[in-house]
């Protein structure tokens, strides 16, 4: 079983072919996500090359499904570039979270994705949350008043602005979030610093993943909220552990979003890895 790996500043996946996929169990796909037991890996992205436009499916480590993923996206289209299913020009790559255009840049190394518009409402994500739109919701979480944005970018994401940015506290209260009862499919959540017009950071609770060092729908979201409470421009450069993204809105809050991929290794799996497996 071949697995191809790559990372987006440092959010890591494993790109494999459907016919590998569709010999893993679910259990087994945490298993090789696992980076105690397994390859590990922030997900699994599945290409099923059987369409006239490539799609995509996205499989968190803990065995859930993702709608969309910015870093994946950006990852894939790397990948097809690589194999040679597409060159520099612009192509379409279907997700259940919707259709988005991708493009490999002169080089590889920069990847661009049209994530799709930004939606504010609840309904969107969804979330039980009474209103068109939910923007400044006050949560109480763990003994903590937060200010909460909630976006949909075809994946659920709780958007929380903070003076001051404390990682320490997005991985204390990031779960919490996740699966607060408002949200029946749980939600991704981003911890958010306004630096200036042109620049935020932020820290990132990923969902089905948790604490993460980047994630390109996290940077959408998280933008987007910024720019529907009116904190930034267009043009955002969003700061991040792993490192930065560019992120450009045009239109009806149309989000565009650039950033590095790196190939890191091919890889061969045998049945060895799923011996005696643990859980």
């Amino acid at each position: 079983m071949i697995f191809h790996r790559y990372h987006g500043l440092g959010n890591d996946y494993l790109v494999c072919h459907h016919s590998v996929a569709s010999q893993l169990t679910n259990k087994q796909i945490r298993r090789i996500c696992d980076r105690h037991y397994g390859i590990g890996s922030d997900g699994l992205l599945i290409d099923f090359d059987d369409a006239d436009i490539p799609t995509l499916r996205i499989i968190n480590p803990d065995g859930s499904e993702a709608e969309k993923s910015g870093n994946g996206l950006r990852i894939y289209a790397r990948y097809l570039f690589d194999i040679g299913r597409v060159e520099h020009q612009p192509f379409l790559v279907n997700t259940s979270g919707g259709q988005v255009r991708c493009e490999v840049t002169e080089g590889a190394h920069q990847v661009i994705v049209d994530m799709g518009q930004a939606k504010f409402s609840p309904s969107a994500l969804p979330a039980s949350v009474e209103g068109d739109e939910a923007l400044a919701l006050p949560l109480v979480v763990g003994g903590h008043t937060l200010s909460a944005t909630l976006v949909s970018m075809g994946n659920p994401h709780c958007v929380i602005k903070v003076e001051k940015l404390d990682l320490h506290l997005v991985k204390q209260l990031g779960a919490e979030i996740e699966t607060l009862s408002i949200f029946p499919k749980r939600t991704n959540v981003q911890f958010v610093q306004v630096l200036d017009r042109r620049n935020i950071s932020i820290g990132i609770w990923e969902r089905g993943a948790g604490y993460t060092l980047a994630s390109g729908s996290s940077s959408c979201a998280a933008a987007s909220a910024m720019h529907k409470l009116g904190h930034v421009d267009d043009n955002v450069t969003v700061h991040m552990p792993g490192g930065q993204l560019a992120i450009r809105f045009s239109g009806d809050f149309q989000v565009n979003m650039r950033g590095p991929v790196q190939k890191i290794a091919t890889l061969t799996l045998d049945d060895d890895c799923f011996w005696d497996m643990p859980g």
